[in-house]
């Protein structure tokens, strides 16, 4: 029991930014997967570096900085996709692996700079400071009012944009919002999981939740307790085995989905 206690004070910052970010990714991830945009959030993931290289250069306020460049991408993104010259898996496979490939150049030029590179790539959850959870508690609210608001205009839109349209719904506004949250979750939480893992965060509580609910509130239930419940798990295994807490994180989502699978094919 003492050791418990003592995970507590050592991580009070790191699990409390774990839970929140794995909150409100849960509404953005059930939208995710069943919208099939998880290359949309791997390209935002990796274009977060670029942010980083920036923040680096210009010595500004680094989690900041990432938000900004992430939302700027995010916009541009979404209306490049609207231009319809280029399919959306090229222009994405396009900008997530350039503007990954310009921020390490960025990176690597500033021979001032000493960083480990390792920790944007892989997160570091232990890093995680009283800004980051005012951040992230805003990111929060904003996303609760977003579903708040916009609950059946997603569903309606998930299941048909077309008859959505029809209906009243302003897509294209909508869209955009939940771009721009998600651009904003991203940002976040690369600080937690790094760049090449934090799509994870989003996508597989979501698949797991998926196996358990026959409704969308269902889902978005099991996604809250099974994506709290992997970051839990993963400080616990990076504190007992130390190892990264980022990969800790993800090993811990894996587990429950590969859990529930496997119970559903034997069920």
């Amino acid at each position: 029991m003492s050791a418990i206690f003592e995970i507590f004070d050592l991580m009070l910052f790191a699990i409390l930014g774990g839970i929140g970010l794995a909150l409100i990714a849960s509404p953005l991830g059930v939208f995710m997967v069943w919208q099939r945009q998880s290359y949309f959030g791997a390209t935002l993931a990796h274009s977060a570096l670029l942010g980083v290289s920036i923040a680096l250069l210009l010595q500004t306020h680094l989690t900041i900085t990432v938000v900004v460049i992430s939302l700027l991408i995010a916009w541009g993104i979404y209306a490049l996709s609207h231009t319809r010259q280029l399919s959306s898996d090229t222009l994405l496979g396009i900008l997530a692996h350039s503007s990954l490939a310009i921020g390490l150049a960025m990176i690597s030029l500033q021979n001032s700079v000493q960083i480990d590179i390792t920790g944007y790539l892989f997160g570091d959850i232990l890093s995680i400071n009283e800004t980051d959870l005012w951040l992230i508690a805003l990111t929060g609210l904003l996303i609760v009012l977003f579903f708040l608001k916009n609950w059946q205009a997603m569903l309606n839109l998930t299941l048909n944009p077309e008859l959505a349209q029809v209906e009243g719904t302003n897509v294209k506004k909508v869209q955009l919002q939940f771009v721009l949250l998600l651009a904003f979750m991203i940002a976040l939480s690369m600080k937690m999981v790094g760049v090449l893992l934090v799509t994870s965060l989003l996508i597989i509580p979501a698949a797991a939740a998926r196996r358990l609910s026959k409704t969308p509130e269902q889902m978005l239930g099991w996604c809250l307790v099974l994506g709290v419940s992997s970051v839990i798990s993963g400080l616990w295994i990076s504190y007992q085995y130390d190892i990264p807490t980022g990969p800790a994180i993800v090993i811990a989502a894996t587990g429950f989905f590969l859990a529930l699978l496997l119970k559903k094919q034997q069920g």
